[in-house]
């Protein structure tokens, strides 16, 4: 049975620390945003688990694997090396789209993001170590097909910035309100899902979707494991599948 545990990561106060005293230079938020996500990219990397940027002062994590020691000793590490805290709200349920939404209720509970009085939450149930298995996390790796060939190669870089983000989102719309699945832009031509039990349809049936709404052509690689990390290769791997055969949708676990 799959049981995904999201662990929603939200810069304290940002808002008002923009511009406290005064409005902060962008290219230095840029720059502290890029590398808190790459330091919490790598932190949590290391236990097995996935973090994405969404709006890099709210990030989403796939934790299996990660204990709630885990999640405060990075919270003290942002803590001593940046000027900014982050508070962690942690859901775990089949669905990765209700384990985000409990995991956004316990920090939404606790008090406003821009509330400067709620500082390091951490909070929300973690999935216990004893109910673990080697399938909990299912992960889609889409990308699109031939985006060299059709795009990079072809028209200039806003529009195939243009084009792939609009396979993106038309991608992200339906998973999420299909499938209960959160997928997430991560460079190139590629977006990784983490979704619930689907079937090879359920997938086929996105592709189709974002080829009737924007025209771009996709391929996707499903993978299980114990962690995001074991699913997230599984997946890789499928999909390498796919460029070799030709197909649309491959499978690294047994058929349905």
């Amino acid at each position: 049975m799959v049981t995904t545990q999201i662990t929603l990561v939200q810069i304290d106060n940002y808002g008002p620390w923009t511009v406290t005293p005064e409005p902060r230079r962008e290219v230095d938020l840029q720059t502290l945003q890029s590398r808190l996500y790459a330091d919490l990219s790598q932190q949590v990397g290391r236990e097995g688990g996935y973090v994405f940027f969404t709006r890099f002062d709210n990030m989403i994590a796939v934790t299996n694997g990660l204990s709630r020691a885990d999640h405060e000793l990075i919270q003290e590490s942002v803590a001593n090396r940046y000027p900014v805290t982050v508070s962690m709200g942690i859901g775990t349920d089949p669905s990765p789209r209700v384990a985000l939404a409990d995991a956004t209720r316990v920090l939404q509970t606790a008090g406003s993001a821009q509330d400067r009085d709620r500082r390091e939450i951490l909070g929300g149930d973690l999935l216990p170590e004893d109910d673990r298995t080697d399938g909990d996390v299912r992960i889609a790796h889409f990308d699109v097909i031939d985006a060299t060939g059709t795009y990079t190669d072809r028209v200039d870089a806003f529009e195939t910035f243009i084009a792939i983000e609009q396979g993106y989102a038309a991608l992200m719309r339906h998973m999420h309100a299909e499938h209960d699945s959160l997928s997430f832009f991560v460079g190139g031509d590629n977006i990784i899902a983490t979704c619930p039990d689907l079937s090879a349809a359920d997938y086929e049936d996105a592709i189709a979707h974002v080829s009737n709404e924007v025209g771009v052509e996709l391929q996707v690689g499903v993978g299980r494991g114990r962690t995001a990390h074991d699913a997230g290769m599984a997946a890789k791997h499928a999909l390498e599948d796919c460029r070799h055969n030709g197909t649309r949708v491959e499978r690294a676990l047994p058929a349905d």
